[in-house]
């Protein structure tokens, strides 16, 4: 089946499903495509993690294509989101339940928008305990839910752009482009903390990775009908 197109490298756009880890959507991707062609094996997977929480472009390499995963976690990544003024959770997102809350009566719109600049440009930032990232072979996020924390150093992050779109006080919507690395739960952390507050993330949606928007994707499901037409 060398042949196969999948086997050969495809890129697979997929618009990642609310509540889905990433490599739920590889399993089920792969699951597929193997089932649909009969293959024993197939290389997928994916470039670039997108928390469960959060929805939006997710792009899968197949096959041959799986060398090309590093250059496309490199590209710029574009979002847009939302967070709540006045309480921090220890996810940074609704994953946790809040931990500490806080005034944020004396935050105007104009405050909003004179703290973003600190944000922008090349900055550093620490990344969530709940998160991907490995320490002696397991996932920060797994020993975060053990109830075991870690310091983790700050790393050096580039964020393009930092706009608010919304605000519905205590809530504010935001867009960002950022580079390889960014974690956008910490930027609605730190964001809430420079304003005498804290802040959580509420939503977040990835729009665009590099050159590929979300418009392009497809939901599971239609990826499911794409294969059968195939």
């Amino acid at each position: 089946m060398s042949d196969n197109p999948f086997v050969k490298g495809q890129v697979i756009l997929i618009d990642k499903p609310l509540n889905w880890t990433s490599f739920q959507v590889v399993n089920k991707v792969r699951w597929l495509i193997r089932q649909h062609y009969g293959l024993k094996k197939l290389k997928v997977g994916h470039a670039g993690t997108l928390d469960p929480l959060a929805t939006g472009l997710l792009i899968l390499c197949t096959g041959a294509m799986t060398k090309s995963i590093e250059e496309f976690q490199g590209q710029e990544k574009k979002y847009t989101g939302r967070l709540k003024l006045g309480a921090t959770t220890p996810s940074y997102d609704l994953e946790t339940e809040i931990n500490a809350t806080f005034n944020y009566a004396h935050i105007t719109v104009e405050m909003l928008h004179e703290a973003l600049p600190q944000f922008t440009g090349t900055i550093l930032q620490k990344p969530p305990i709940f998160s991907a990232i490995k320490k002696d072979g397991k996932r920060l996020y797994n020993l975060a839910r053990e109830g075991k924390t870690t310091e983790l150093p700050e790393r050096e992050i580039t964020i393009k752009e930092f706009t608010i779109s919304a605000v519905h006080l205590p809530e504010v919507e935001f867009i960002v482009r950022c580079s390889k690395g960014t974690y956008i739960r910490s930027l609605a952390h730190d964001f809430g903390a420079s304003l005498g507050s804290g802040a959580h993330l509420t939503a977040l949606r990835r729009t665009a990775i590099g050159s590929y928007d979300v418009a392009q994707a497809m939901n599971i499901e239609q990826f499911e009908d794409f294969l059968m037409q195939a």
